[in-house]
C-alpha cells in the first residue's frame, strides 16, 4: 500500500496532516500547482513500511514554468511609457 502525507502549517492555528490513500502522486502535484495546498511543511511518501521525504521532488514537479515576456508585451509597455511621458509634459 502506498499513500502520501502532506503536512500543512497554519501558523498560530496549528498544523494539519492530509492523509488519503485514494490520492495519487499526480493528484498531490495538481493540488499544489492549483494552490489548494499552501504552506507545506513536508510531504512524505509511505510505501509498505518505508517512509521517504519527497517534499523537494513534489514541489519541483508542481512549480509552474516561468514564461518570458513576449515581444508584443514589451512594445505595449513602450507605448504606455511614451503616453505617460506625454501626459506628464502637459501638466
Amino acid at each position: 500500500m502506498q499513500y502520501f502525507v502532506v503536512m500543512i502549517d497554519y501558523g498560530r492555528r496549528g498544523r494539519e496532516a492530509i492523509v488519503d490513500p485514494e490520492i495519487t502522486r499526480r493528484e498531490v502535484v495538481s493540488r499544489i500547482a492549483s494552490g489548494e495546498y499552501r504552506n507545506i511543511s513536508f510531504i512524505h511518501e509511505v510505501a509498505d513500511s518505508a517512509v521517504d521525504d519527497i517534499t523537494a521532488e513534489i514541489l519541483a514537479e508542481a512549480a509552474l514554468p516561468e514564461v518570458a515576456d513576449a515581444g508584443a508585451d514589451l512594445q505595449a509597455d513602450r507605448f504606455d511609457h511614451a503616453r505617460d511621458l506625454r501626459k506628464h509634459e502637459r501638466a
